[in-house]
């Protein structure tokens, strides 16, 4: 048996517990590199979730733009240049509140058919 310190209160460390150390230390570095490709792919998921909901606001304020297209302004406190910028950023702005609901399907189709095609490529 070998002893640790050179003070005679040291604990004897048997060739057992020497093992039983060792793996346990190769457990818990096991445990942060599989807490590390967790922590990634939760990010790499939260990119996928922020770019199909993207694609989603973009596509609603597509579908809506039409809507707008015929509405005659009031000639008072509207129209002009500054009216055509600014709607097309409240369409925009709809659009993206439409998104972050996720209620048309869109976004989790896209979430799918991204994941799927990630998961192809990292096959290869």
């Amino acid at each position: 048996m070998t002893m640790i310190g050179s003070n005679s209160s040291s604990l004897p460390i048997s060739p057992l517990s020497a093992e039983t150390t060792l793996s346990s230390l190769q457990m818990q570095k096991e445990n942060a590199v599989e807490n590390t490709l967790n922590l990634e792919n939760l990010q790499n998921r939260d990119d996928i979730k922020a770019a199909a909901q993207d694609f989603e606001a973009v596509f609603i304020a597509q579908m809506i733009k039409p809507m707008f297209e015929g509405l005659e302004t009031d000639t008072m406190f509207g129209g002009g240049k500054g009216e055509e910028v600014f709607r097309g950023l409240m369409i925009e702005e709809y659009g993206k509140a439409v998104a972050a609901r996720d209620i048309t399907g869109i976004q989790s189709q896209v979430m799918d058919k991204l994941i799927e095609i990630q998961a192809a490529q990292t096959a290869l």
